[in-house]
C-alpha cells in the first residue's frame, strides 16, 4: 500500500497551535506512507494540484488530508483524488482544526494530538475499500409543503422552469402570515397588495396543483423518489361546484370567533379565511354548525355537500421543499395578554387591517387610545429559553408605532425595547424616521421582566427596569411583540421528511453558513421561517433559493445517492429486527430467505440503499454485529484506533 499524507497550516487556524511541519515529518515515518507533505492552503488549487501529482507520479493508492472538518472539504478532496484516478473513498480525513487546534491552549500538547489524529487516519487508510456510488432515476415533479410567502415563491419559480408542483397547504386558503398584516416595512406597501398577484399567479399557473385544506401524512422513498400521501379534509362544499358567491354565509345564522383575526372579530360557521383568498372556496366549520342546512338550501349551485369524507391523494415527487412557517409564542400571564387592552402585535396588524374586525380603525374598548406602549423581546433573547432574535420583532414595532401616529395624530407612543436591531436595507433609515416622528424609545435592562397590570377601569400600567431605573407607562392599549416559534406540528413533519430540528424547534440546515437550504436527508430542502425567524424579502429569498436546488435536481435523469451505507452479513443476522425499529430513514427492511414453510425459512435485515445515510444506528444496536456500514467497518475503525493509541 503507498499512502501520501499532506497537513494543511488552514493560515493560522491550524499553525497557530499545531506544529505542521513537525507533524508532516512525523507522518513521513508511518507505515506504508511513501510522501508526507505540508502547506498553507492545502484546499486552494495549488494545493489540490500537489495531490493530484505525486497520485500520478509516485503511484498513490490512498491519500490522507490532515486538515479542517471533513463536513466542510470532504466532497473537496473526494474529487480531487477522483480526477487523479483514484476512487473517491480511497481517501481519508484527520480534522486537527475543530478536533485539536480550536480546542487546545498547550501548543506541544496540540501537535502530539495532531500525530495521533494522522496516525489514526493512516491506519484506517490502509484498509479503505473503494465503494461503488448508487445512483437512481428523478421524478421530475416537485411536492412544496406550505403556502406562506416562501412557498408560494419556491412553487412559483420551480413551476417557471416547466416542472410540475404540488402545493399542500392546511389552511383553507394560500397566503400564510403575510395575507393577515397591513403595512410592510420599510417600505409600507399595503401587504395583500403585493402578496395577492402572487397568489392568483399560484393558482393560475399550469404547472401547480394546488391542495389547500390538507395535510401530508406520509412520504416515503429516497431522493428522486418520494411517494407521498396527502390527507384532504372535506370543506363540505364541493370546490368545482362552488363560486365563491358568498350567499351561504350570508344567510348562515351562526358566528364564531375568527382565528384569522386571533379571536378579535367574528365569523360564520360558513366561510372564507379573508377576502382575496385563494381558492376562493366557502369552507364549513363542522365544530360551530348547528346543521340548520340553511346553506343548502340557499346555494343556487348545489356545492353543499354534508356527506363529504377525507379525501387521500398520492403522487410521486422527486424533491420537497419545507416551508411550513412559524406560529407565535403565546406570552407568559406577566405581560397581561387577558386584559382586553393589551395585544400582540399580529393582533394589531388586524385591527390595523381594512379587512380587519374593525375595518381598519385602531379601536379598544370602544375608545381610541391615546397612550400606547409597544414592548419588545416578549419570549425572545431569554436566557435558558429562547435565546434566539426573532429578528423582524423591532422593526414591526416601528412600523406599528409609525402607524399609529397615523391613525391617531394626537396618540403618546412608547416603544420599551431590548437592542434597536434594524439590520435591513432601509431598516435604519426607517427606524430614523419613526423617531423623528416623535415615538419615544426607552431601552429596558434585558434579565430585568416587565409586568403589566391593570390600572382603573380601562387603562394598564407597565412596570419596567429601564436605563433610568424602575419606571412606570400608563396606557390605553399594550402591544407585545411575542416570540416567532416553530410551527406546532414541527414535529409531526419531522417525522415525515426525517430532518432534524435544532434546539429552538425549527428545522435544521446541512450547514448554517455554507448549506442553509439543504437538509441531511438528500431531496428535502428548506425555505422561510421553518429553518428560522426572518422578515419578507429573506423568506422570498431563500424560497428562490430552494427552487434553484429543486430544479438542478429535476432536470437530471439520474442522481447520485449515498455511498455509506450499512450492509447486512445475512449468515450472522438472526432476525430480530432491531435495526428495523431504529433506524431513523426507515432503511432496514425484512427480506425472505429459503422456502417458506420449509426448515430453510428465516427472515434476516435487508438494507434499502437508497434511504440509507449511512449513520451507523442499526450497527451499532445490532446484538449480532452482522451489521457493518461502508467506509467505516469494524476493522478501518479498530486499525483507526490502533493508529491513535500507536503514538
Amino acid at each position: 500500500m503507498r499512502i501520501g499524507v499532506y497537513v494543511c497550516h488552514c493560515g493560522l487556524n491550524i499553525e497557530a497551535m499545531v506544529d505542521v511541519a513537525d507533524v508532516a515529518k512525523f507522518a513521513s515515518t508511518l507505515p506504508d506512507v511513501v510522501i508526507a507533505r505540508d502547506y498553507k492552503y492545502m484546499c486552494s488549487d495549488p494545493g489540490q494540484e500537489m495531490i493530484k501529482k505525486d497520485i500520478k507520479d509516485l503511484g498513490l493508492e490512498r491519500v490522507v488530508v490532515a486538515s479542517c472538518s471533513p463536513r466542510m472539504h470532504e466532497p473537496t478532496f473526494q474529487v480531487t483524488v477522483e480526477e487523479a484516478g483514484l476512487n473517491a473513498y480511497c481517501m481519508e480525513m484527520a480534522n486537527i482544526r475543530e478536533h485539536c487546534s480550536w480546542v487546545h491552549t498547550d501548543r506541544a500538547e496540540a501537535t502530539e494530538k495532531a500525530k495521533a489524529l494522522v496516525a489514526g487516519a493512516v491506519f484506517k487508510a490502509a484498509e479503505l475499500e473503494p465503494l461503488e456510488t448508487l445512483e437512481v432515476d428523478v421524478t421530475p415533479v416537485a411536492l412544496v409543503i406550505g403556502g406562506g410567502i416562501a412557498g408560494m415563491q419556491a412553487a412559483l419559480d420551480i413551476a417557471d422552469e416547466g416542472f410540475k408542483v404540488y402545493l399542500v397547504e392546511k389552511e383553507p386558503s394560500i397566503g400564510g402570515h403575510m395575507s393577515q398584516l397591513d403595512k410592510t416595512f420599510p417600505t409600507l406597501d399595503c401587504s395583500a397588495c403585493i402578496l395577492t398577484p402572487k397568489m392568483v399567479d399560484v393558482a393560475r399557473h399550469d404547472n401547480i396543483e394546488l391542495i389547500t385544506y390538507a395535510e401530508v401524512e406520509s412520504i416515503e422513498g429516497y431522493i428522486g423518489n418520494f411517494n407521498v400521501r396527502v390527507r384532504k379534509k372535506p370543506r363540505y362544499i364541493d370546490e368545482s361546484k362552488c363560486t365563491g358567491c358568498g350567499i351561504c354565509a350570508q344567510h348562515c345564522p351562526v358566528k364564531a370567533l375568527n382565528e384569522y383575526d386571533l379571536g378579535l372579530g367574528w365569523r360564520k360557521a360558513t366561510y372564507v379565511p379573508f377576502p382575496q383568498a385563494i381558492p376562493m372556496k366557502y369552507t364549513i366549520d363542522r365544530e360551530s354548525c348547528i346543521q340548520c342546512r340553511t346553506c343548502e338550501n340557499v346555494c343556487g349551485m348545489d356545492a353543499v355537500d354534508f356527506e363529504q369524507k377525507d379525501e387521500f391523494i398520492e403522487f410521486t415527487v422527486g424533491a420537497i421543499v419545507v416551508a411550513t412557517g412559524y406560529d407565535m409564542l403565546d406570552p407568559e400571564p406577566r405581560y397581561g395578554l387577558e386584559l382586553d387592552n393589551v395585544i400582540t402585535g399580529l393582533q394589531f396588524e388586524r385591527l390595523s387591517n381594512a379587512s380587519g374586525p374593525t375595518g381598519g380603525k385602531l379601536i379598544i374598548n370602544g375608545k381610541v387610545p391615546k397612550d400606547v406602549v409597544f414592548i419588545s423581546c416578549v419570549g425572545s433573547r431569554e436566557r435558558g429559553m429562547r435565546e434566539y432574535c426573532s429578528r423582524f420583532c423591532c422593526m414591526y414595532n416601528a412600523k406599528q408605532a409609525h402607524l399609529v401616529g397615523e391613525k391617531i395624530p394626537d396618540a403618546n407612543v412608547t416603544v420599551i425595547y431590548t437592542d434597536m436591531r434594524a439590520y435591513g436595507e432601509g431598516f435604519e433609515e426607517f427606524y430614523n424616521r419613526v423617531v423623528e416622528e416623535g415615538v419615544r424609545y426607552v431601552r429596558k435592562e434585558l434579565e430585568a421582566p416587565i409586568e403589566v397590570k391593570k390600572k382603573g377601569e380601562d387603562r394598564v400600567v407597565v412596570h419596567a427596569v429601564t436605563e433610568n431605573g424602575e419606571e412606570e407607562f400608563e396606557a390605553d392599549l399594550v402591544v407585545l411583540a411575542n416570540a416567532a416559534i416553530a410551527k406546532s406540528d414541527a414535529e409531526r413533519v419531522m417525522h415525515l421528511v426525517n430532518v432534524s430540528r435544532s434546539r429552538d424547534g425549527f428545522f435544521l440546515e446541512l450547514h448554517p453558513k455554507l448549506r442553509p437550504i439543504e437538509t441531511t436527508v438528500s431531496g428535502i430542502f428548506l425555505a422561510g421561517c421553518a429553518q428560522s425567524p426572518k422578515d419578507i424579502p429573506d423568506s422570498v429569498a431563500q424560497g428562490s433559493a430552494a427552487a434553484s436546488y429543486v430544479c438542478s435536481l429535476l432536470s437530471k435523469e439520474r442522481v447520485k445517492g449515498e455511498s455509506c451505507v450499512s450492509v447486512v452479513d445475512e449468515d450472522l443476522c438472526i432476525g430480530c429486527g432491531t435495526c428495523i425499529s431504529v433506524c431513523p430513514y426507515g432503511a432496514m427492511e425484512f427480506s425472505e430467505r429459503g422456502t417458506y414453510g420449509s426448515s430453510n425459512f428465516r427472515k434476516v435485515a435487508h438494507n434499502i440503499s437508497a434511504l440509507c445515510k449511512g449513520c451507523g444506528t442499526c450497527g451499532s444496536e445490532c446484538p449480532g454485529r452482522a451489521i457493518n456500514v461502508k467506509h467505516f467497518k469494524d476493522d478501518q475503525i479498530l486499525a483507526q484506533v490502533e493508529g491513535i493509541l500507536s503514538v
